[in-house]
């Protein structure tokens, strides 16, 4: 078995050196985000400022990088989360990552403070440290296209240059937005990073690797989500649909419905503006939204964007949307973050306690208020720091809409109230992917869990938590495991009688999925049709794989992060007043997240006591305990 090979790099002294992972740690962590919590709490000291010369941060791939497999073209950045306090991850899908692993690294473990702007270069095993003054000022696309083409890139903009807290990174047009690693790249003096190389990464047994992928390629474009739904509307198509369930963030999510919202869909986005599809390397998906601005085709915004870009501020013109979200990536700034924080100021004025020039409905200013955000001019070197960070400075913290910090994705938690519990328990903040993405099975998908009941949604959390985790952890795309829910729920629709039922049912199965939770061990079973993953990352570093180690390694996952956070004093899980005690729909008492009935039923999920910290017992089980000793 090839053990991964890091870089440990001094930005400080400008040397490296190379960092073996053991062979004990890697089987039990894999790769990127759990390797990266393990590192970080191995190697790093509690308590530190994450803009100090020790903070340290981690680029890493998983194992199934530069296999050909489908959707496994992303790549992680962990560090101590700028927002928060507590861990950050960060996960993109451009090519650094592949191109970092063919120059002959799995992962950098970046330290010191650069004593100039310098940009780093991975070529064939080597690591050469580049002078990046004249990068220094650029936004991410002219940085890009200053260096050496057929590199895999990695960049900041303006926004990390001055430490905006949500600074985010670009590789070509893709974004590692959250969590604000970017500040701590422009904190180091670090411009970006750069990688080219040829290494090959050839499955132990061919034959059978590719056998697999072809199975699995043949059914992700066959299933009616990877097939169908993200090809024509990508993540855009939700936007309808949350809207239709009440679950669409309108004017600072002081509603969930917003009747103009079909002008910044996925569907009029596709029938208007869509000049084709694209793609990241390896994945037969092709969700990424092509669209014109002037004569240049860039990316189109997906989800997130167009709902706290649009309703969530109460725009309606999709044109300024785009502009919105590719002014963002210039710049390096993390859409939901900064469009979060744009829209908390204009609920500041609506309450007369501050005027930051921003107002509900009106766009004519947004493109220079967000360039003045990324370069912290005037006032609006506040809004750098984010909604938690202005609420304790302003007031407002009933309505600033963050979890630990991080501002939440566009999915309106009390008419998705398991996606509320995943928010609040997210080790980085306010995230729906890391939060579990209940709101898939709950109110943005084909299957509805009756989204407003608690029954069952803290032990679907949990294990839609491992599950995510433990496929980001391999490196593949979240996207590919959404065909967990079968085809045919899709092809008969929301309405159907059948989907109606199974869902009212799903609503009682939580002891079921506790007990499944309970049993990993007994979980021999590999299927293309429940987490396929699990199958194709044994098969491409020749170990034996399952489902249930899947779900071990997501759960491994899950606690590492957790423990940094308790570690450096993160241990609320909470939501603003706005989502747990004001109602939504004012007659209807169910529209609120009601966190204190689920909390509990979650912490028992996990295996944790009622404070949240983890049972010795459970650590034990899976072979962590050393992480947290208390």
């Amino acid at each position: 078995m090839n053990l991964p090979l890091y870089a440990k790099i001094d930005l400080t002294s400008g040397t490296w050196e190379p960092y073996t992972i053991p062979e004990d740690v890697f089987k039990k962590y894999i790769g990127g985000k759990a390797l990266a919590a393990w590192l970080l709490l191995t190697m790093t000291p509690p308590g530190i400022d994450p803009f100090a010369a020790e903070s340290m941060v981690v680029v890493n791939t998983g194992p199934v990088s530069c296999t050909g497999a489908p959707c496994s073209s992303r790549f992680n950045l962990s560090s101590k989360n700028v927002l928060t306090g507590g861990i950050a991850s960060s996960n993109c899908g451009g090519t650094f990552g592949m191109m970092m692993r063919k120059a002959g690294f799995e992962g950098l473990i970046l330290t010191g403070i650069s004593p100039a702007p310098r940009y780093l270069e991975f070529a064939d095993g080597q690591v050469l440290f580049r002078d990046a003054e004249a990068l220094w000022g650029l936004d991410t696309e002219q940085a890009q296209e200053a260096t050496p083409k057929h590199y895999g890139k990695l960049m900041i903009g303006p926004a990390g240059e001055n430490l905006v807290r949500y600074a985010g990174l670009a590789s070509g047009e893709r974004m590692a937005g959250r969590c604000g690693i970017g500040a701590i790249f422009g904190s180091k003096k670090l411009k970006g990073l750069i990688a080219y190389g040829t290494k090959e990464f050839p499955a132990p047994n061919p034959d059978a690797f590719y056998r697999y992928l072809g199975k699995w390629t043949k059914f992700l474009r066959g299933h009616a989500m990877t097939g169908d739904a993200l090809p024509h509307y990508g993540s855009a198509g939700l936007v309808n649909k949350a809207n239709a369930s009440h679950a669409l963030p309108t004017r600072n999510f002081q509603t969930g419905h917003d009747p103009e919202a079909d002008a910044v869909s996925g569907e009029t986005l596709a029938d208007t503006r869509l000049t084709r599809n694209g793609n990241c390397v390896s994945c037969p998906i092709r969700c990424e939204r092509r669209v014109k601005l002037g004569k240049k085709e860039i990316k189109g915004p997906e989800y997130e964007t167009l709902g706290l870009f649009g309703p969530n501020i109460a725009l309606h013109d999709l044109d300024l949307v785009i502009r919105l979200n590719y002014l963002c990536d210039l710049l390096g700034l993390d859409t939901i973050s900064c469009a979060s924080t744009m829209a908390f100021a204009m609920e500041l004025y609506e309450n007369g306690v501050a005027d930051f020039g921003l107002r509900f409905g009106k766009g004519d200013n947004l493109e220079e208020v967000i360039t003045k955000i990324a370069h912290r001019e005037g006032i609006y070197s506040d809004l750098a720091n984010g909604s938690k960070w202005m609420s304790e400075q302003y007031g407002g913290k009933e309505y600033a809409i963050h979890a630990k910090g991080l501002e939440l994705a566009a999915y309106e938690p009390r008419r998705s109230v398991g996606m509320g519990l995943g928010y609040a328990t997210s080790n980085r903040g306010g995230c729906h992917l890391n939060g579990g993405y209940g709101a898939l099975v709950e109110s943005v998908g084909v299957l509805s869990i009756r989204p407003n009941s608690p029954l069952a949604k803290p032990q679907w959390v949990v294990f839609l938590q491992n599950a995510l985790e433990g496929i980001s952890t391999c490196g593949f795309c979240l996207f590919s495991g959404q065909t967990f829910i079968p085809s045919i729920l899709f092809k008969l629709g929301p309405h159907h009688p059948v989907v109606r039922v199974v869902g009212f049912a799903a609503s009682f199965t939580g002891p079921v999925i506790r007990l499944l939770l309970a049993a990993t061990p007994l979980m021999k079973l590999n299927t293309v049709y429940l987490l396929p993953q699990a199958k194709v990352m044994g098969l491409a570093v020749g170990m034996k794989y399952d489902m249930g180690n899947l779900i071990d390694l997501g759960n491994r996952t899950y606690n590492a992060e957790h423990i940094y956070n308790l570690r450096e004093g993160v241990c609320e899980d909470t939501l603003p007043d706005r989502l747990t005690r004001q109602r939504q729909k004012k007659d209807d008492p169910t529209t609120v997240v009601p966190l204190d009935r689920m909390l509990p039923v979650y912490y028992r999920t996990r295996g944790w006591n009622n404070d949240g910290t983890p049972k010795r017992r459970m650590l034990k089980r899976l072979g962590m305990e050393e992480l947290w000793p208390q």
